[in-house]
């Protein structure tokens, strides 16, 4: 072990810990904890001290609520003075007022929530992600940082084959350009010293590594169960971490018998005295091996080296340590857990999206450094890695400034994991944390959203996450935030619709008195609009599909206000122009003397909402090119409510109890025609638009 106490648990050699699965050997140890002073008991007590944050949409409707209270509270003050100065009666300005209270409020505000946060938990599943906690969903429409775990998640979790290099002779074997076709006396190594097994349909069973140095040997078109009865194994000398090496004895091809090493290159180069290479055996010159294995090191590979020591005349009943002399380098093999094919894609989606990818693992630095490079996470010529060790030595101001730009960290202990977390959460940054182990949990609930590994996961890692990736990969995660931006997006675009239709209310209410116009609507009249286009239009529009683009733009701030973006800007010139339009249609009205004036100005303000509707289902395409037919609930829904306000027209028994009365067809015309004025204005805002982005660029 280390001198240094404080060294990351991966560098704590002689020590084993609750849940370490000894495989083979025997010892002693020397209980030095127990309880809460584990590894285990640490990890839960940072698990209590971890708390969950609000989500940043629980944030900004929570601003929202508070600031539309004001402003609802001074507009039916003011409603109410102005209808009362002009002598109308007090009670009738007072349920005015009241009706105009409760059309500001968008009540469906919660169920329009609720209803797209529950669609959007169901349409993940089918990408993979499954939601735990519903304000989640949202939440990753929000994340700026997304600090993931590498082993399979970036990884396949699983030990492959990267390259073999015949013994170098050379410095020209330091470039690895080009597959290298292995030479005979090396695949028969691989497939002689291995405690893998393999059955006659290729499958292979046994520890990981070994089991992939196999697999590469049967892949390459040698048959080991044929090597293997050739050669049969006499006898051995297993693999310790003391020496580092495994041996085998084997029947020789001609005479006596056959040694075969396998181990780290250092302990098997030890007892190599000369190289075979393109069936030449020269002499090796070890300073050029050992530049090659750690070049291959730096590549992120874990490298072994393979000798083998033919017609030897070992006895199979005396082999020792002693035995293992005279060795021939037949070649080096890298192995690495292979890189998921969709992972460098996702991430270079997550960039294209404005969002921080961080690798934050527990392996060797160099390893995750060269795995960090292959996806893009740090620059190709990077060489930077924040280490535990050093994470340790720094105070908090210290690394809040480093985790803006720092993007690689390894040999990571998990009250690390949570400072970094909450390092990122200090300056305003949304983090989304994945993790599978038990020592994971206390970041996954610390993080603004907790992302579990649902096959590898432990339950401790699942329990504290706010969602778990079905199939543990990378690029769910990236799906998952886009289906969570097109979320907060129809959140959005049914506060844009509500506020402006109740502006426009508002508008009509308080303008009409100054301009000597009679009261425009009765207090009825404005609840049957905030029922009609309030309801199944509103709800129509969080089931809107993803806009083109949605992961080609920056996340939004995590403290900007929902109407930020031009959306207050919006609710209210389209509410004043909405309801200029209504007040016209009643101006025009009371002109030629027709006694319909109210139920005028009531279908031309509801149609123009259903207008607008359509018109805001995207802020830069046009209808034309969204396709009406694209959302079809809400083009039903628009459909179902003109009906509905025509029936209250139409229908005696609901022109009663509504105070409606029915329109001519020139009547109605009129008020079709002055409906579309809204919808009209809102697209040609958004050709503008259009031009004047493109000019920009």
């Amino acid at each position: 072990m280390p001198d240094d106490e404080r060294a990351s648990l991966g560098d704590r050699l002689n020590m084993a810990y609750k849940g370490t699965v000894v495989t083979l050997g025997r010892g002693e140890g020397l209980v030095v904890a127990t309880g809460m002073g584990t590894e285990l008991g640490r990890i839960a007590t940072l698990l209590q001290g971890a708390h969950g944050t609000r989500t940043p949409l629980q944030r900004r409707l929570a601003r929202f609520a508070s600031q539309l209270a004001v402003v609802v509270l001074v507009v039916c003050a003011v409603t109410f003075g102005i209808g009362v100065l002009r002598g109308e009666p007090p009670v009738l300005m007072f349920l005015t007022a009241m009706s105009l209270a409760v059309a500001a409020v968008p009540e469906a505000l919660p169920a329009v929530v609720t209803v797209s946060l529950a669609l959007g938990a169901k349409r993940m599943v089918t990408r993979k992600a499954l939601v735990r906690r519903l304000p989640a969903v949202e939440t990753l429409g929000s994340v700026t940082f997304i600090c993931s775990d590498k082993t399979g998640t970036l990884t396949q979790n699983r030990m492959a084959v990267a390259t073999v290099r015949p013994p170098p002779i050379d410095d020209a074997a330091l470039t690895f350009d080009g597959p290298v076709q292995p030479e005979a006396e090396l695949l028969r190594a691989m497939a002689l010293n291995s405690d893998a097994t393999i059955s006659t349909d290729g499958l292979v069973e046994g520890e990981p590594t070994e089991a992939a140095l196999l697999e590469y040997v049967h892949a390459s078109g040698t048959s080991v169960l044929h090597v293997r009865h050739r050669h049969p194994r006499l006898a051995e000398l297993p693999f310790s971490s003391e020496r580092g090496r495994m041996s085998t004895l084997h029947s020789g091809v001609g005479p006596g018998t056959m040694l075969v090493m396998k181990g780290a290159p250092e302990r098997v180069l030890d007892h190599c005295v000369q190289v075979l290479r393109n069936g030449v055996v020269s002499a090796m010159h070890r300073e050029v091996v050992d530049r090659t294995t750690q070049a291959m090191a730096a590549a992120g590979l874990r490298v072994f080296a393979f000798a083998i020591r033919q017609e030897c005349d070992v006895d199979p009943a005396v082999l020792t340590a002693e035995s293992e002399t005279g060795m021939t380098l037949v070649g080096l093999v890298g192995l690495l857990d292979p890189i998921r094919p969709e992972a460098a894609a996702a991430v270079a989606e997550c960039a294209s999206a404005g969002i921080h990818v961080v690798m934050i693992t527990g392996d060797h630095p160099a390893t995750a450094l060269a795995i960090a490079r292959q996806l893009s996470i740090v620059a190709a010529q990077a060489s930077d890695v924040v280490t535990g060790d050093a994470l340790a030595q720094m105070d908090d101001a210290t690394l809040r400034e480093l985790v803006a730009g720092a993007r690689m960290y390894a040999r990571v202990a998990p009250e690390q994991k949570i400072r970094l977390v909450r390092a990122l959460q200090a300056r305003g940054e949304v983090v989304a944390m994945t993790g599978d182990g038990v020592n994971d949990a206390p970041a996954l609930r610390q993080a603004d959203i907790g992302i579990a590994m649902g096959m590898a996961g432990t339950d401790v890692a699942k329990e504290a996450a706010d969602m778990l990736l079905v199939d543990d990969n990378f690029a769910s995660i990236v799906a998952a935030v886009c289906e969570g931006r097109r979320i907060y997006d129809n959140i959005r675009k049914f506060v844009k619709y509500i506020l402006t239709g109740n502006s426009a209310e508002i508008w009509v209410l308080l303008l009409a008195p100054l301009f000597g116009l009679p009261v425009p609507l009765l207090p009825i009249h404005i609840l049957w609009i905030n029922l009609v286009t309030d309801g199944l239009p509103g709800l129509a529009l969080a089931v809107e599909p993803a806009e083109r683009g949605v992961m080609r733009r920056p996340p939004r701030p995590p403290g900007e206000n929902v109407l930020a973006d031009g959306l207050w800007h919006h609710a209210l010139w389209v509410g004043l122009l909405m309801g200029a339009v209504s007040l016209g249609t009643l101006a025009w009205a009371v002109h030629i003397g027709t006694a319909h004036y109210r139920s005028m100005t009531l279908t031309v303000l509801a149609l123009s909402q259903l207008g607008h509707a359509l018109a805001i289902r995207s802020d830069r395409e046009s209808l034309v090119s969204v396709g009406l037919w694209s959302n079809p609930l809400l083009t039903l829904a628009v459909v179902g409510t003109v009906l509905l306000q025509l029936a209250t027209l139409h229908v005696p028994a609901l022109a009663r109890v509504l105070k409606t009365e029915a329109l001519s067809g020139q009547e109605l015309l009129f008020c079709f025609a002055m409906s579309t004025v809204t919808f009209v204005a809102v697209e040609g805002g958004k050709v503008f638009t259009r031009h004047r982005t493109s000019g920009e660029r």
